[in-house]
């Protein structure tokens, strides 16, 4: 998910270091970011908690 990536980016976090700070495991942050698996709700409350400016909603939109 490129507009994750470009978020996860702005803020200058690696990967790693991203998925502290929401706190899910990078192996799931990963796969979230790749697309490879889509996000839960839990992981999209964690998200929305720690960052509410970043819109979930792109997560519904394809």
């Amino acid at each position: 998910m490129d507009v994750l990536k470009k978020f996860r980016e702005s803020l200058g976090l690696s990967p790693q270091g991203f998925a502290d700070s929401i706190g899910v495991s990078k192996s799931l942050y990963d796969k979230v970011e790749t697309g490879v698996r889509k996000p839960s709700r839990n992981f999209l409350e964690k998200l929305k908690y720690r960052y509410p400016q970043f819109d979930v909603n792109i997560f519904f939109a394809q």
